[in-house]
């Protein structure tokens, strides 16, 4: 036991050479019955030190694992004391990590400190643990676990091990963080140890932040080694096979990089960051990224038993809420943007970031603190090498220490939506769900730049309403903006300008300027109806979804609310909102509109849409899954108490209509109105119009048989093109083909008119392009009859109808109907209509 001297260890009772364990837990209940047989613990220890596995991983690396039991369970230890298992084909602890030492702890004090410092300084010295592994004299083993590295101790040379190749790094942007967390992969998947060498620089492959402090660029020439042929080949296998995908990446940055700039053009040149266009509009200031906040982490010491496990719980629940990140991005943008997160995700189980936090919490050191502490000196390393895309991937360290951290105590938590300057800033983050977009105080808020998301977005719809210029899709380098650098958000062109000079801001000033008094030319007419040259009226709606939104809704020129969306009434909140609370907001909007026409879209949850709190089923693709109508006929807890509280609403007075999302055959509409029936006659509530969206092929394809159970149709455009084109409407990779004016979906926009007319039913538009002059110009001539947009949209569109005549509007339809590609269509902007 470690409180004697090496050689009064009795090795045959406390070190086991060669052992042999069936898997993880034979290995614990082996060192656990060492421990009993040699006095430590009392039985019953070793089923502690099971339990401890299952809520926290003792694995701390390089093959090396030290299990012990929980704190709970301190009043079986005996006396303080270790234990060896030399397991040396290895045993499987976790995915990707095989443990060759099993050290098995019994501590009732803080007296095993000394021997977790030394392992931790063992792991590091890769030479002496290789021959632990495979040493027959357990006095070796004693001796590592009692010796102290000698202080000053030289590097070792850089040397390559048996089998090795050079080669030459061939991607575009280097060894970042994404191939580098493919290289861990591979390299843990093998036993074999291998070795990347740059001059003499050497990483471990194993460990993403040794690799990356590495520096490799392209060009680079390193050697790559390993003790046998066939696993340096399965890796180099590895690095070879990213080469393509690297390169293909880079070409497809220089190319969004090198699109021609719609709108506004610096005078000088500031670096320039790509995205896609989501709020138009132009925003000037000072860059605020979520989550950059410093932190004052405080040194609270605890024991180190209690330090392990608060550690090793927060890195279990921080894995499993990357994994859920990582597999929803890969849902919605696939893998090679979930690869963001991957990398992150890899540097939770980086074995020289556990090693240094464990040799700070060793030292005395409370655990927040020492992961902190370890986190920013990674990142400091990293960032001290010049090389801007190694800087960045600094950032990628501090998010997720960051989420870390705030699993060790929620009160470390930073970087929210309430801690935004004063001053109107940029705000830039990896994305914003919709309720937090629907919260933002746009008075400290001047654009929008988010490293995911897609044009189409719910994020991106609000962000219109608020009238907040957006650029989203700008890749993971926006996350590495510093805090405070000035920026320009170009939501007309889909580009960020970072640090402008002084010209290019007054040159963007005067461009905000011309654009705000061509605004305001618009506006001045804006309480005028949308009616064409020639008579044709087109009634225009605010898409709204509080009541506080209407004045500002009807001040635009909305003739009424076209779309209420009552998802935000759940989104908002962690539960779902009583009747009686929806029926006082139903009741609200309609006070707030007086006689205007009020259309109250039913809960559309789904999609991009989720609800931890009603407890729906994982879907492999929640689009195509159980979602709108399909959920509502599913959970009559969530339709009923809706429509219950919307004919309340109706009975008291108002001009109220219901609209059903994602309907896809007649079945589903004669079920939801006979509901509907069934419940206004509980109430003794006068009818009220029951509409439908049109949201997918199938629902156009047969508006005219839809339109006998319907009273009126809203076409959703952004759903609508999401499926007849099957582009992810979030995919930024894919954002500039995922238009709305794509020819195939003003055909089905075209049957969708024409099968309402047989059953005389008018058809409004509720979706993106109802908002854009140009589109809402095309819908008109298609003989759309009402149009519904973020208020801020209304004063251009209605100013488009009001300068166009029907026929030149329809014969505009007509030629878009012809067109090859939403390119071409959008090519007929301004030829007569």
């Amino acid at each position: 036991m470690i409180a004697e001297p090496p050689n009064a260890l009795r090795h045959e009772d406390l070190i086991r050479i060669d052992a042999h364990a069936s898997g993880k837990e034979d290995a614990i209940l082996q060192a656990g019955q060492l421990l009993v047989a040699a006095g430590c613990v009392a039985p019953g220890y070793e089923q502690s030190m099971i339990r401890r596995e299952a809520v926290a991983n003792t694995y701390l690396g390089s093959g090396v694992a030290i299990p012990h039991g929980l704190g709970e369970d301190k009043g079986l230890v005996r006396r303080d004391g270790i234990v060896v298992l030399q397991v040396r084909e290895g045993v499987e602890w976790n995915p990707g990590q095989r443990a060759h030492l099993v050290v098995g702890i019994a501590a009732g004090s803080d007296s095993h400190i000394a021997i977790l410092r030394r392992l931790t300084r063992l792991i590091q010295d890769e030479a002496r643990l290789e021959t632990l592994l495979v040493a027959d004299d357990p006095a070796a083993i004693a001796a590592a676990l009692h010796q102290d590295s000698a202080a000053g101790e030289a590097r070792p040379a850089a040397e390559d091990l048996v089998e090795r190749v050079e080669w030459t790094v061939d991607y575009p942007a280097g060894l970042h963080a994404r191939p580098a967390s493919a290289w861990g992969e591979a390299a843990k998947a093998g036993a074999t140890p291998l070795r990347v060498r740059h001059g003499e620089d050497v990483a471990d492959p194993r460990s993403l932040v040794s690799l990356l402090q590495l520096g490799l660029k392209a060009g680079d020439r390193v050697s790559i080694s390993a003790g046998t042929r066939p696993a340096l080949d399965q890796f180099m296998r590895t690095v070879t096979s990213l080469t393509a995908r690297e390169k293909a990446d880079a070409a497809r940055a220089a190319e969004k990089a090198k699109a021609p700039v719609r709108g506004w053009k610096p005078i000088g040149n500031p670096v320039m960051i790509a995205g896609a266009a989501a709020s138009p509009g132009l925003a000037i200031g000072p860059v605020h990224v979520l989550a950059a906040a410093e932190l004052d982490v405080p040194d609270q010491p605890v024991d180190l038993v209690t330090g392990g496990a608060l550690l090793n719980d927060a890195l279990l629940r921080t894995r499993a809420q990357m994994k859920a990140l990582i597999d929803d991005t890969t849902r919605r943008l696939g893998a090679a943007d979930a690869a963001i997160f991957a990398a992150q995700a890899g540097l939770l189980d980086d074995t020289d970031l556990i090693t240094l936090t464990c040799q700070l919490m060793v030292e005395g050191h409370g655990v927040a603190w020492s992961w902190h502490q370890a986190i920013d000196r990674m990142a400091g390393q990293l960032s001290a090498l010049g090389n801007p895309v190694l800087a960045a991937r600094a950032a990628d360290l501090h998010d997720v220490g960051r989420r870390v951290l705030a699993q060790i105590d929620p009160g470390l938590s930073v970087g929210t939506l309430a801690d935004l300057p004063e001053e109107p800033c940029v705000l830039v983050a990896a994305d914003l769900s919709p309720s937090d977009t629907a919260t933002l105080d746009i008075s400290r808020v001047a654009g929008i730049a988010t490293a995911l998301g897609g044009p189409t977005s719910h994020s991106a719809i609000l962000a219109r309403t608020l009238g907040l210029p957006s650029v989203v899709a700008g890749g993971a380098d926006l996350l590495s903006l510093a805090a405070g650098a000035m920026a320009i958000v170009d939501g007309d062109s889909g580009r960020v300008w970072l640090n402008p000079s002084a010209e290019d801001i007054a040159s963007a000033r005067d461009w905000i300027e011309d654009i705000a008094a061509r605004r305001a030319a618009e506006e001045a007419e804006r309480s005028n109806p949308a009616q064409t040259i020639d008579g044709r009226g087109v009634a225009i709606g605010a898409n709204v979804n509080r009541p506080d939104q209407v004045p500002f809704g009807l001040s635009q020129g909305g003739e009424g609310v076209g779309l209420m969306r009552t998802e935000f009434l759940f989104l908002e909140r962690g539960d779902s909102p009583s009747e009686e609370e929806q029926f006082a907001i139903y009741r609200d909007m309609i006070e707030a509109l007086g006689d205007r026409p009020l259309i109250v879209r039913a809960l559309d949850i789904g999609g991009d849409k989720q609800l931890p709190h009603l407890d729906l089923p994982k879907e492999e693709n929640p689009f195509l899954g159980v979602r709108g109508a399909r959920l509502l006929l599913r959970r009559p807890d969530l339709l009923d108490p809706q429509l219950r509280a919307l004919y309340r609403a109706a009975k008291i007075g108002g001009d109220l209509s219901i609209m059903f999302p994602m309907i896809t055959s007649a079945s589903e509409l004669t079920a939801l109105r006979e509901r509907c029936d069934r419940i206004r006659a509980e109430l003794d509530a006068p009818p009220v119009p029951v509409g439908i969206m049109i949201e997918v092929p199938a629902a156009a394809v047969q508006a005219h048989t839809l339109a006998a159970h319907a009273d009126f149709f809203s076409i959703g455009t952004n759903d609508l093109t999401q499926y007849a084109l099957a582009i992810d409407r979030q995919n930024p990779e894919l954002a500039s083909e995922a238009d709305s004016l794509h020819p195939a979906v003003l055909r089905l926009i075209a049957m969708t008119v024409e099968g309402a007319r047989r059953h005389d039913r008018w058809v409004g538009v509720c979706g993106g392009i109802a908002g854009d002059p140009f589109g809402a110009a095309l819908l008109t001539g298609l003989g759309v009859s009402e149009l519904s947009m973020t208020p801020r949209d209304i004063p251009a569109v209605k100013a488009r109808i009001r300068a166009s005549r029907l026929d030149d509007l329809q014969s505009l339809a007509a030629r878009a109907l012809d067109a090859t590609s939403a390119a071409e269509v959008r090519a007929l902007d301004g030829e007569g209509a």
